[in-house]
């Protein structure tokens, strides 16, 4: 029996523990590949959100109160769930978000993985004996947060949402996700399914897709506590400051435009394979995506042209009809952004390496050479499969063009000397570095987050991470007998 079966989730939204219509209507779910229709998704409306978060509150109250054993125990049954129904998961990842089936299978993995980590949680140290110079007993403890919204975005529906909704629900809290309408069946309906299955009690997930006003509406009700917000600057800017205004915590983890430093000691053919990867993977559809590679001036022809190989022998198509490097990016709005920016920076004195062309929505991966430090492929994050690279003459020169960003996310460094990779490293400001390595990396174990325009740092991922972004410090004293004041 797979997840979706005998369950009533066409048109339907996750709310209070049903399947039940939202009052925005239904749309429906198409696939980027082919533009068939694959089902109806339910859309929420105002009053769906009210109720969503009242009884969320209500059902989060119970939910903590129960023994952190049962807690851990639901996690981990949502862990072996992900693997159980693998297969059908990852159709609808392949066909609904046109990730191949190795990126689908990879969400899988750090999904379970999540899961499990998450399942750890409820067990570890929630306080602190604190000194005190009264003759009281003086603790700090962590209280689940109430009522968490995670908002997460199109590109990596499974692990941009699960790395927010099982933390938070493993530390006592409930959740409501808004997944992005375009994946909102692999971002929203599976996870809810997933989790109804795994034993969670009614009330404690519940699953809202909709627009930019159901989103704004759910920050905005008094019983959310907390956001969790995964997707553009531009939008996460305006999240921080409506969550500031209403005096909530928000975790942004936003975009990027990574670099890649290919120092002058480096080997030609495991940067240029690496740069691949780190470019073209998910059609370069990955926050962490390399956006620009900065490249030592001896290694630069050879490096153009055996990355320029490589993506020219890439296969780009369809995932569900046979193996292919690359599917298809998610809509015509993005592919036609992605375009503009590499035909900009072609008219800004860049040179075409390969690619640069498109069919419907597959675009082929490209590489751009020579590119000035003001093209928009440069300065910008594009968002798709395109590898931007500028020659350098130095390693200073490299590092103060990496630095010489509004972001902050990823960064990663090609030498031969891991000390000298380090030292730069500890000069650009990023959440995440790897030496020897692309960009693109995720672990459930791992702090996650940038800093600058990327985001609010390391929010997601790791214990510590997820203890502080979701629960609140309590100070406690406790005396014998009542203290005596002056009046």
């Amino acid at each position: 029996m797979t997840l979706l079966d005998g369950v009533d989730w066409q048109g339907n939204i996750f709310k209070k523990g049903e399947w039940t219509a939202g009052r925005g209507g239904d749309y429906p779910v198409i696939e980027p590949a082919t533009g068939a229709e694959l089902g109806r998704m339910g859309q929420a409306g105002a009053e769906d959100v009210a109720e969503a978060a009242t009884s969320a509150a209500e059902a989060q109250r119970e939910w903590a109160a129960m023994p952190h054993t049962a807690r851990a125990a639901v996690l981990r049954r949502a862990g072996d769930l992900w693997q159980r129904h693998a297969e059908e998961i990852s159709g609808w990842n392949i066909r609904e978000v046109g990730a191949v089936p190795g990126m689908a299978a990879f969400s899988l993995h750090v999904a379970a993985e999540e899961c499990y980590e998450a399942a750890g949680l409820p067990g570890r140290a929630i306080g602190e004996i604190l000194p005190t110079e009264q003759p009281r007993l003086s603790m700090a403890r962590r209280m689940p947060a109430g009522v968490v919204v995670v908002i997460s975005p199109f590109n990596v529906p499974i692990i941009l949402g699960i790395r927010s909704v099982a933390p938070a629900l493993a530390l006592g809290n409930a959740v409501i996700l808004k997944p992005d309408p375009r994946t909102a069946v692999t971002g929203g309906t599976l996870m809810a399914r997933v989790f109804e299955e795994a034993g969670l009690p009614p009330g404690v997930l519940q699953m809202l897709p909709g627009g930019p006003e159901v989103g704004e509406a759910l920050i905005t009700h008094p019983s959310v506590r907390v956001i969790s917000f995964t997707g553009s600057t531009a939008v996460g800017r305006r999240i921080g400051e409506l969550a500031g205004r209403h005096l909530k915590r928000a975790h942004l983890e936003l975009g990027g435009n990574s670099a890649l430093l290919i120092l002058d000691d480096a080997d030609v053919e495991q940067a240029a394979t690496l740069a691949a990867w780190g470019s073209f993977f998910h059609q370069g559809q990955i926050c962490m995506t390399t956006g620009r590679h900065l490249v030592a001036d001896g290694l630069y022809d050879a490096f153009v042209e055996r990355l320029a190989d490589k993506a020219a022998a890439l296969t780009v198509g369809d995932p569900a009809a046979g193996e292919v490097a690359l599917g298809p990016v998610i809509d015509a709005g993005q592919r036609d952004k992605i375009h503009r920016l590499v035909t900009t920076s072609v008219e800004q004195g860049a040179r075409l390496a390969g690619g640069g062309a498109y069919e419907e929505l597959f675009y082929r991966p490209t590489v751009l050479a020579d590119v000035p430090l003001t093209a928009p492929a440069f300065a910008e994050e594009v968002f798709g499969p395109v590898a931007p690279i500028t020659r350098v003459t130095s390693t200073e020169e490299a590092i103060r063009l990496a630095t010489a960003s509004e972001y902050g996310l990823a960064l990663g460094i090609v030498t031969r000397d891991v000390m000298r990779g380090l030292a730069a490293a500890e000069r650009i400001p990023t959440g995440i570095v790897h030496i020897n390595d692309q960009t693109v990396n995720d672990e459930a174990n791992a702090p996650f987050g940038g800093v600058l325009a990327s985001g609010t740092g390391s929010r997601f991922g790791g214990a510590r991470a997820n203890i502080e972004a979701f629960t609140e410090t309590r100070w406690i004293t406790m005396r014998g007998e009542p203290p005596a004041y002056p009046f």
